[in-house]
């Protein structure tokens, strides 16, 4: 979290996993993963875990570039 002009911002994370990106978008599980499969989503597997970068949400979801 930084400071800018007294007001703190609050820096998302680059990363979210499935469940975070539920409740995040409001979106339902099965619909996030028609999202993944059809290429509108990108995801990192690192091990087990698949994460999906924060900033590919936000273009979904119409908040990015």
């Amino acid at each position: 979290m930084s400071m800018e002009h007294g007001k703190a911002q609050v820096t998302p994370p680059i990363t979210v996993r499935i469940k975070e990106a539920i409740r995040l978008t409001g979106l339902g599980r099965s619909t996030l993963y028609e999202h993944i499969k059809a290429g509108r989503l990108e995801t990192v597997k690192r091990g087990r875990a698949t994460l999906i970068p924060y900033t590919s949400l936000e273009r979904l979801v119409g908040r990015g570039p």
